[in-house]
């Protein structure tokens, strides 16, 4: 459960952002997994991932040979592999502040954000330590960082009109839809925002197009034109049958929502109505009551 001063913290990045609590709260979510943090060595720490790309640019020219040869640099996006456990990232992070302090704190994602360290001066900070400590200091830090992100990027006005394709695009780069960035997006606040849409035989626009993209992602040849007919209805009951759920051909919340976590349907595997259950209840129906 979200204590009363990270559910203020939450309320006031969002009155900040001049957009609902659950647009923002989504944003979290699926940014981070469910996770606020990690305990390292005894202390909370914010989830973090190294960026090796990052520390071989980054990197004093005079240290960089020795990062590569350690293996904490490479010019390869995604060849410093990151090991599984937080623990384990600190302590990659930490042979890399031997090297270059500066350079390895600028290389790492912070908290629920993801925020790169490099972005310090853009934010606002008054170095990379001002943004390092901010992160760790707890969720109202990590708050700070992605909401002067979106703030720099322009995003807030997307988030406000709930536009997800756009923010997803400015925020999570590109290629957003290869992993149905958007589409998560779009669940998360659905749920957070008590909202819970159906979609059948009939409908037409843009949740539909969304739906067949998302169908089309699972493997089923169909074509995203936005309008609800048999072939989306005889899509969808495959796809219900295939993952044992109640074979009707209505897309309601259960088949949307296994859609949106499914690996093999190309978005994601982040399950966060498991993971994040403390903001799912927050903003139930039941508790805005």
């Amino acid at each position: 459960m979200l204590s009363d001063q990270n559910r203020l913290a939450l309320n006031a990045a969002a009155r900040r952002l001049n957009i609902e609590a659950a647009a923002l709260a989504a944003v979290v979510e699926v940014e981070s997994g469910g996770r606020t943090g990690a305990n390292v060595a005894g202390k909370w720490e914010p989830i973090i991932r190294f960026e090796g790309h990052y520390f071989d640019r980054l990197c004093r020219r005079d240290k960089r040979d020795a990062a590569r040869a350690a293996a904490l640099a490479s010019p390869v996006a995604g060849a410093i592999v990151n090991p599984p456990s937080q623990a384990g990232r600190w302590a990659l992070l930490a042979r890399a502040l031997d090297l270059d302090a500066d350079a390895a704190y600028q290389s790492v994602s912070w908290g629920i954000g993801q925020v790169m360290g490099s972005h310090w001066h853009a934010l606002g900070y008054r170095s990379v330590d001002d943004l390092v400590r901010t992160a760790r200091e707890g969720f109202a830090g990590q708050l700070d960082l992605m909401v002067r992100y979106i703030e720099m990027a322009g995003l807030h006005q997307a988030l406000s009109a709930r536009d997800w394709t756009s923010f997803a695009r400015g925020y999570n780069g590109p290629g957003f839809q290869r992993n149905g960035y958007h589409l998560r997006l779009e669940r998360v606040y659905a749920r957070h925002a008590g909202q819970s849409p159906t979609l059948r035989r009939g409908d037409r626009g843009k949740q539909v197009q969304d739906l067949q993209a998302a169908l089309a992602a699972s493997g089923t040849a169909l074509e995203d034109d936005g309008i609800f007919g048999p072939a989306t209805e005889a899509a969808v009951r495959a796809y219900q049958e295939a993952r044992g759920l109640r074979a009707d051909g209505i897309a309601g919340p259960r088949t949307l929502d296994a859609l949106a976590e499914s690996g093999d349907a190309g978005l994601g595997t982040t399950r966060p109505s498991r993971c994040f259950g403390w903001l799912a209840d927050w903003f139930s129906p039941r508790r805005q009551a």
